[in-house]
This record gives structure tokens, sequence and C-alpha cells, in this order.
């Protein structure tokens, strides 16, 4: 503070800015609750959406000629209209703190390897299974089946 050698003080009166929250609009009525419907049908997908426009047409096909036209023009069924899915660019991006962005890459990476190798681990416990079963249907069998399996291979 030793090498301070001017202050300036300004008398001029300035206006100060503070800040304000600012809410969303508050939306009631009608469209509130078509905005309700639509969010429940796409949180159960496109069956939700297909039985909501057949339902539509059998109780008046106006309305489930909208419910199409509305399917088809929002893009309910592009392949990405699902809202309850993980858009993997999303999941990626960088937070700007390298250290942290590291911890989430190896953590992410050690879950991929987990879930590799216990689909691996379901793969082989159904072939177990069905080798079992399928051993038990052999040994199950009788040898009058066996006789008639032998004799359909001669002909």
């Amino acid at each position: 503070m030793g090498n301070v050698k001017e202050i300036y003080i300004s008398l001029e009166r300035t206006t100060q800015m503070t800040a304000t929250h600012t809410y969303p609009a508050v939306v009631t009525g009608p469209v509130a609750w078509a905005q309700r419907v639509e969010a429940w049908l796409d949180a159960r997908g496109r069956g939700a959406w297909i039985a909501t426009m057949v339902i539509a047409m059998i109780v008046a096909w106006p309305v489930g000629l909208a419910v199409l036209a509305y399917m088809i023009f929002g893009n309910k069924f592009s392949k990405g209209a699902a809202s309850s899915k993980v858009r993997p660019s999303r999941m990626m991006a960088t937070s700007g703190n390298t250290a942290f962005d590291a911890y989430k890459q190896d953590t992410l990476h050690r879950l991929q390897e987990e879930q590799d190798e216990f689909t691996a681990f379901l793969g082989r416990l159904r072939e177990a299974k069905d080798k079992a079963e399928f051993d038990q249907f052999m040994a199950d069998r009788t040898p009058k089946d066996r006789d008639v399996d032998a004799s359909d291979k001669d002909a």
C-alpha cells in the first residue's frame, strides 16, 4: 500500500445495477395441461403416443388426425425423440476443471469396463444354463426316443 501515489474520487452519481431473478411465466389452463400430457407421453415413449393416436381416432377422428400430425411434425418418431435418453455429447462435455474431467473420464472408463465384464458374465451364465437344460433334456429322454431318432437318420 505504500506505493499508492494518487487516488481519484468521483463525485458523480452512478447508478448501481443489481441482479434480479427472473422466473418463467407460470402457464395455467389448457396450455399447462397439454404440456403435462406431452411430457407424460414423452416419458413413456412412442408406444404411448401411438396408443393415444389410436384412441383419439376411435373417439373422434379429427382429434386423432391432429395427434398424428403433431407426432409427425413434432418429430416424435425420430431416433432421438426420447427425452429420457442421456445424450453422450452432454455426458462427455468438459466442466473446465481438468482434475475433475480426468476423474470423470477414469470413472466412466472403469464403469464401461465393469459393464462389459458383467455383460460377458451374463452371456456365459446363459450359455451354462442352456447347456445344463439341454444335458438334462438328453438325460431324460427314453431309449425308445433315441431309437426313433436313430431310425429317422437311417431313412
